[in-house]
């Protein structure tokens, strides 16, 4: 007998105009609906401002262009590797000094 995957779910995802069936691990529900909801706040805002000006296909990408910028920033932030370099070099330093004085 097949075992029953509970921590998938099917659900449908409200984006922009547009909805769409997802199949996602429980757990991430709540990433998939923020997802969603963001993406089409951004959108509904490019496209309050250029609709008429520019494509749907070019609000699309200036969404996607948006949110990209966003998760950049949000990712550089979280980049240790800048205190992970000051810190080898200040063990180093320490590490050299407590040598030095026995």
């Amino acid at each position: 007998m097949a075992e029953q995957k509970t921590d998938r779910l099917h659900i449908k995802l409200h984006v922009y105009d547009e909805e769409i069936a997802v199949v996602i691990n429980r757990e991430e529900e709540e990433f998939y609906r923020s997802a969603a909801k963001l993406i089409t706040e951004r959108y509904n805002a490019y496209s309050g401002h250029f609709k008429g000006h520019k494509t749907d296909h070019t609000i699309a990408l200036m969404t996607l262009i948006d949110i990209a910028l966003l998760y950049q920033k949000e990712r550089s932030h979280n980049d240790t590797s800048v205190y992970d370099n000051v810190l080898a070099r200040l063990t180093g330093e320490i590490e050299d000094a407590l040598g030095k004085a026995k």
